[in-house]
Order: C-alpha cells, then sequence, then structure tokens
C-alpha cells in the first residue's frame, strides 16, 4: 500500500504525466455524457422494449462495446465498432492489394494516406449500418418518436446524427493518443466495456442471494475464482511467453539438438492476440444483420441458436473460426520469406538450418506448430462465458469471463500502465512493480 501511495505521488509531482491523465479523464467523461444524450424527438421513458432486447443474445454484445449507448438509443448508439471494421478491412488490403501494400511500405506519408481511406471507409460504414439501427429502434420503441415527426422524415438527420456521433469518438480517442495517455481507441472500447461492470456485479450478487439462481455465498465465491483464474490466463496470453530458446524450436520440429551460442529467431508468440476473435465475431454478427430485424422466432432452429452466443451451436462454430483466423491472420502478418531473407541480409543465422528457402520452411514449420497450442488457447478463452452461463451466471456478468471483453480490458489496462511505468522511468522515478517491467501486448521475440 505505501508503494501505492509512493508511485501516486510521483506520478502527480510530473507535470506532463499530470496533464495527460487529467485531459484522458476529461475525453472519457465527455465520451460517457454522450452515451446518455439521446436522439433529438426520441423519448427515453419509452424504449424499455429496446432495453429488453438488449439484455441477451447478440444484441447484448453490441450494447456491451458502445458502452450501453445502444439500448439508450444516444448519439453515440453506433459507438467506434464501425472504425474498427473499416480498420480490420484496411489492414487485410495492405496485404492483399499491391496499392495499398506500396502505400504502407512508404513510412509517415502512408501511414496517414491509408488512415485517410480508413475515415472515409468509417463513415460509408456509418451510412449503411445508421438506417439499420434506427429500422430497429422503429420496430422495438415506434411509440418513442414523438408526435408529429414521421420515421420517413425522422431517418435522414437521426442518420447524420448517429455518424457524426461515431467520427466524434474517433476524434475524442485520436486526441487522448495525441494529448492523453496513449491508446485512445482502445481506451474508448474498454471504458464502454467496464461502464457495464458494476451494474452486472450488483446484478448478479443479487441474483446468487435470490431463489432464482441459488447458490448464495459459496457460488459467488467459487465465480470470483473462477474469473481471477481466467483474467490471469488473459494476462498470460496478452504479454505472451518473452523467450523461446533456440533448442526448444528445434525439439518442436523434430531437429536435432543445437550447440553453442543463443540464436535470434524472429518468431512472435501469439502473433495474432485478439484479432481472431474479433475476425469471428464479425462473422457471428451475419445471421443478426438479416434475422434479428425480422421475425427471429420465426426462423429454425439452426438459426436462433446462432442468435444465441451461449447455445453450443454458436461456440462450437465460433472456435472453428478463431483457430481458423488464427492460422490465417497468422500467415498474412508473418512472412517467413521475408524473415529469412532479413536473417541473411543481416548476416544471421540458424545453426544447422541453411539460409534461403531452408530457413523459411524451418521457420513456417515452427509457426504452424506453435500457432496451433495458442489458437486453442485463444479459442477457450472466446467461449468462457458459455461455460460461465451453465453454472447460472448472469448473462451481463458472463461476458467478463472472456472473450473478446476480457481481452481488451486486460490489454487495454496493460499497454496504460506501461505508458505511465514509461513516464516514471525515463523521470528516474520507480516503475510500477518492485521488479521486472510491464509488458503490454506487443510481439515477442523468441530466442
Amino acid at each position: 500500500m505505501k508503494k501505492f501511495i509512493e508511485t501516486l505521488k510521483n506520478i502527480w509531482k510530473i507535470e506532463d504525466l499530470r496533464q495527460r491523465i487529467l485531459i484522458t479523464l476529461l475525453f472519457v467523461a465527455i465520451y460517457r455524457f454522450g452515451s446518455f444524450v439521446v436522439l433529438p424527438g426520441i423519448n427515453p421513458a419509452m424504449l424499455d422494449k429496446l432495453q429488453s432486447q438488449t439484455q441477451g443474445g447478440l444484441m447484448s454484445l453490441l450494447d456491451m462495446f458502445s458502452g450501453g449507448a445502444f439500448s439508450n438509443a444516444s448519439i453515440f448508439a453506433l459507438g467506434i465498432m464501425p472504425y474498427i471494421s473499416a480498420s480490420i478491412v484496411m489492414q487485410l488490403l495492405a496485404v492483399a492489394v499491391p496499392y495499398f501494400q506500396k502505400m504502407q511500405r512508404e513510412g509517415e506519408s502512408g501511414r496517414k494516406k491509408i488512415m485517410t481511406y480508413t475515415r472515409y471507409l468509417t463513415v460509408a460504414i456509418l451510412l449503411f449500418q445508421a438506417p439499420s439501427y434506427l429500422i430497429n429502434l422503429k420496430m422495438q420503441a415506434g411509440a418513442a418518436l414523438a408526435s408529429g415527426i414521421s420515421w420517413s422524415v425522422f431517418v435522414f438527420p437521426a442518420t447524420i446524427i448517429l455518424a457524426a456521433g461515431s467520427m466524434f469518438i474517433l476524434w475524442l480517442g485520436e486526441r487522448i493518443t495525441d494529448k492523453g495517455i496513449g491508446n485512445g481507441i482502445s481506451l474508448i472500447i474498454m471504458i464502454g466495456i467496464i461502464a457495464r461492470l458494476p451494474q452486472a456485479f450488483i446484478q448478479e450478487v443479487g441474483s446468487r442471494f435470490t431463489a432464482i439462481t441459488g447458490g448464495g455465498l459459496v457460488m459467488f465465491l467459487v465465480e470470483i475464482i473462477i474469473l481471477y483464474a481466467v483474467v490471469c490466463a488473459s494476462i498470460v496470453l496478452v504479454q505472451g511467453v518473452r523467450k523461446i530458446p533456440v533448442q526448444y524450436a528445434k525439439r518442436l520440429v523434430g531437429n536435432q539438438q543445437v550447440g553453442g551460442a543463443r540464436q535470434y529467431i524472429p518468431l512472435k508468440l501469439f502473433a495474432a492476440n485478439v484479432m481472431p476473435i474479433i475476425f469471428a465475431q464479425a462473422l457471428m454478427f451475419i445471421p443478426l444483420a438479416f434475422v434479428q430485424y425480422a421475425a427471429p422466432e420465426n426462423a429454425n432452429w439452426f438459426v436462433r441458436s446462432l442468435l444465441n452466443h451461449h447455445s453450443w451451436t454458436y461456440n462450437v462454430i465460433f472456435a472453428i473460426l478463431i483457430i481458423a483466423f488464427t492460422y490465417f491472420y497468422t500467415a498474412i502478418t508473418l512472412n517467413p520469406t521475408q524473415m529469412a531473407e532479413d536473417m541473411k541480409r543481416n548476416n544471421g543465422f540458424i545453426p544447422g538450418i541453411k539460409p534461403g528457402k531452408p530457413t523459411a520452411d524451418y521457420i513456417d514449420t515452427i509457426m504452424s506448430r506453435i500457432t496451433l497450442p495458442g489458437s486453442l488457447f485463444i479459442a477457450f478463452i472466446a467461449v468462457m462465458p458459455a461455460f460461465a452461463s451453465l453454472l447460472n451466471v448472469q448473462d451481463a456478468f458472463s461476458q467478463f469471463f472472456g472473450g473478446t471483453s476480457l481481452l481488451i480490458l486486460v490489454g487495454v489496462v496493460l499497454d496504460t500502465l506501461q505508458q505511465i511505468e514509461s513516464h516514471l522511468l525515463m523521470r528516474h522515478y520507480d516503475g510500477l512493480l518492485n521488479s521486472g517491467r510491464i509488458h503490454g501486448r506487443g510481439g515477442v521475440t523468441a530466442y
């Protein structure tokens, strides 16, 4: 406790760090305030059906990532996710399309061009998603629109407001990155997720001491222990194993033992990080887009199971997609041939392996074998909310037992602490830990 208080005093002594933290808190407060500003013409007292719709299923995930703005019919209802989707598309184009590959190699100027294209694509996505959101709003809370205003007239200005709200969130995130403590977009997503935690926690505590779920204090303590274990596993996943000896890497591929000094291998553990879950989650939202706005109760059992993120059908398909996307994302981000060429150009080598194609094949084989346990681990963390529901955990609270939300929370917290620790160490203050350093979501090099 004394160490913690001393660290807070050191943080307050550093004027630049103090200003960055205060600016970050200001922008976060603006974001949370906007989440409760309802669209003009909508009566917030008549949104009960919309809010009940977001209590379970995939809609609850959408509401979580928006920090509750989705169920509030807020000007920030679409959140930052359209920008995330656009960023993923641009990232894939930068790998598959030569024009964007060349742009990516242009350094800072290329990065600015890609960012410009990403913003344009975000606006295009918003102009599609905003009317879809308004159609659902009309079906769930049509009476909430003020009398004298028709939905046909309301859609156009509401679409502009929703799109402007999401772009304003993007602007806030960029300002946090430039003027605050960094990682602005990720921090906004984290704030949106964690805003639901107090209410979910209170509901879970209340349910454990009622006849609905039962179990009392013992089951609640079991939940907390399981949650603690999952959080620790997520920290390991986000930070990764820091070093892999060459000897272990060779045993992975069944090669001979290596002698002599340790050598560098340009590999990363958990190179895909949380991206496979985001890709898989985006695909799992497709049935929602086609069915949710129509009549989901009339769909067949398979479609209905895909709309329930606690069903076995949903989670099996979800896990398979995560494993597949882990291999896919690792393949497009790590190029063994380029690695082998870079090693040869810098006079590096792997003992016992010839330079060139044999080295590339060797690295590719190692990555394939390392990716398998990593993909299984990511898939297990992703489907943990479904296992939590088997223990009668409330739907809102179960989302914090794994999945994208938990990995984002852990990753952003570690990145933020790393930023603060860097400011402390630069000014010759002690870091946040008594020993060692905090490691964020950066790649891990194998040795």
